[in-house]
């Protein structure tokens, strides 16, 4: 009797199964493509109306922030010209009157359409929601409606300045702003108008932090980005309608010729700077506390911590947001004010350097002893450090009165004013772009490029803003068209270095071109992170952000419960009193694609409670 052999039966590996609409490679960056028969513009014109009408937080997300780096790149343009214009003492290649105009478009486009909507309305509205365990803000449509009201205080803005521009610097001062014929009431008018889309923002976030934690994120399990978002919305709702009334009462004496501000007609040209430095101080933190939270959440993850004084960095956020709204009146100490407003504004000044030293303490303490891994996000991040912690020490200095006097409008409040501006917020954006970037795209940067940019950018910074400080104390006064030779030294070596700053942003922006085209496929988890956006969603996210509604039961830095653990989630992370993480092992990248479908069996599952009411 023959026997037939029998070949081997192959085994297939086991297909998972996902939900429809969650498979991996759906996600929200993707459209339903048209039959091969369309054509033409018919053919784009389905994803161009689903991206206008989205109400997807992460769509907005990112139109934002295509449009505030569109925004930034212009008025880094405009910086160079101002830069090269004061190379050389007298006119180079403009007019005093142009000089005059450029600056003022360098400054109020940077400020009022860059710098306050950057990372809120960018990083923010993308990883928010995420990182509580959302599927989208409170109020979407809401959201989609601040981005036009912020697009149309835009275009106001950009009528403004090509149809005459406007010479009288970011601030407006009166009674120069009531009698100059440059287009200052539409400029006021677009401040006016994308203010709304701060206050809807605020509005947008503090609505959703309190009402849709996910199960079990409690407030001591919030990611510090979460705390510093809350600071800032409260901010945003509180002082935004101060300067929108105050341009409404320029505009309204210009028009109307009520004597308000214009001293010729009655008015009190000092009035006009409390109403702007009362909104304007505090607006500076509008600038700088998301940077804040964006360097708590860099610290903690690649220093493989727990952040060192959680409670105490969350609540300084609240502290100084708090306390900006007491400070104004430190920019006005020469403006005639009484002696003893100035001695209260100093003392307060003073005061309002205290959470923004337990914060740097804290950083640095939660770098202490841990394992360092010096990724292009932790390079931005500790040149924050450094650029911040010398913006805000020559700001406690020119807080005191007597050194205030003297350097009172010259380049050392230019210095000052840049190290916390942008070596504060724009640095930390550039590393939350770098830190956030595979979550948003699924592409990952490249990391000799992006290391190589933060060397040229913190080179070519320090080069053109610590020049400034020189010449800031030998009395260069700013905002002059012209200088004394005596100064032309410093101004080319500070003018120089604005070319490396920019080479060095320059490169940052082709390292993310070049990662939509040609970048490796983003892990799930690329940095080891512990916080939802990384642990519970792929990377991008699909539409929905989660397979099922994440349930929290450990701290945002918990990286030993997460990775080392049991992945029970004790809960006692996260307040920064259990200490560094014992074993912690070496940051290296997560190679797993995917989620949390595809993550290790130890990542948390949502099984446990909170075990007290302090979790």
């Amino acid at each position: 009797m023959s026997t037939v052999a029998t070949a081997p039966v192959r085994t297939e590996p086991a297909t998972r199964a996902y939900p429809p609409g969650h498979e991996p490679v759906h996600h929200y960056l993707l459209e339903p493509g048209p039959g091969p028969d369309v054509r033409g513009f018919a053919r784009v014109w389905p994803t161009i109306k689903a991206w206008a009408t989205t109400v997807d937080h992460k769509r907005i997300g990112v139109m934002y922030l295509f449009t505030v780096s569109l925004f930034f790149a212009v008025a880094g343009i405009a910086a160079l010209g101002v830069r090269a214009e004061l190379m050389n003492p007298g006119s180079d290649f403009l007019t005093a009157d142009q000089y005059n105009r450029l600056f003022t478009f360098h400054g109020v486009v940077m400020v009022f359409l860059f710098i306050v909507p950057s990372i809120p309305a960018s990083l923010g509205n993308f990883a928010l929601p995420i990182q509580l365990g959302a599927k989208d803000v409170a109020f979407p449509k809401l959201n989609l409606a601040s981005y036009y009201i912020f697009l149309a205080g835009a275009s106001i803005a950009l009528y403004a300045i090509f149809t005459g521009g406007i010479d009288t610097g970011w601030t407006f001062y009166t009674p120069y702003s009531d009698t100059t014929n440059t287009a200052v009431l539409p400029m006021t008018l677009a401040v006016f108008v994308a203010g709304f889309a701060s206050i809807l923002t605020g509005i947008n976030f503090i609505v959703t932090i309190h009402k849709m934690r996910a199960p079990g994120l409690t407030w001591n399990r919030l990611p510090l980005f979460i705390w510093a978002l809350y600071a800032v919305s409260i901010v945003q709702i509180l002082a935004t309608p101060v300067i929108g009334i105050t341009m409404l009462l320029l505009a309204m004496e210009r028009f109307l010729n009520i004597g308000i501000f214009d001293p010729a007609l009655g008015g009190d040209p000092v009035l006009f700077q409390h109403f702007f430095w009362f909104y304007s101080h505090p607006a500076v933190y509008i600038m700088i506390l998301p940077a804040f939270g964006v360097i708590s959440e860099l610290m903690g993850v690649f220093s493989r911590q727990k952040v060192f004084g959680y409670r105490a960095i969350a609540l300084s956020s609240v502290a100084i947001a708090m306390l900006g709204f007491f400070v104004w009146g430190h920019h006005m100490f020469v403006s005639g004010q009484s002696p003893l407003s100035s001695i209260v504004f100093s003392v307060i000044t003073f005061l309002i350097g205290v959470p923004s030293g337990i914060k740097v303490l804290n950083w640095v303490a939660t770098m202490y002893k841990g394992s360092v891994w010096l990724a292009t996000p932790m390079l931005y991040a500790l040149a924050f450090l450094f650029l911040f912690t010398i913006g805000g020490l020559t700001g406690i200095m020119v807080g005191a009165i007597g050194v205030d006097i003297h350097l009172h409008d010259t380049y050392f409040i230019v210095a000052h004013f840049h190290y916390v501006m942008m070596g504060g917020t724009v640095f930390a954006m550039i590393g939350g772009l770098f830190y956030w970037w595979p979550k948003m795209f699924g592409k990952m940067m490249s990391e000799r490029w992006g290391r190589i940019s933060a060397v040229v950018a913190f080179f070519g910074f320090n080069m053109t803003f610590f020049t400034q400080f020189v010449l800031g104390s030998q009395g260069m006064p700013r905002r002059y068209f012209t200088y004394l030779d005596q100064y032309h030294d410093l101004h080319m070596v500070s003018t120089v270095g604005s070319w490396f700053l920019g080479l060095g942003l320059l490169m940052v922006l082709g390292n993310m071109i070049w990662s939509l085209f040609r970048g490796k496929p983003a892990p799930g988890n690329p940095w080891g992170a512990a916080t939802l956006e990384w642990t519970h969603t792929t990377s991008p996210p699909d539409h929905h952000n989660f397979h099922r509604t994440p349930l929290v039961t450990h701290g945002p830095y918990d990286y030993d419960a997460l990775f080392a653990g049991d992945g029970s989630g004790d809960g006692t992370g996260g307040d920064g009193s259990a200490g560094r993480v014992p074993g912690m092992p070496a940051p290296v990248p997560n190679p797993e694609q995917g989620g949390p479908q595809e993550m290790h069996k130890s990542v948390d599952l949502g099984l446990a409670q909170p075990k007290s009411k302090h979790d």
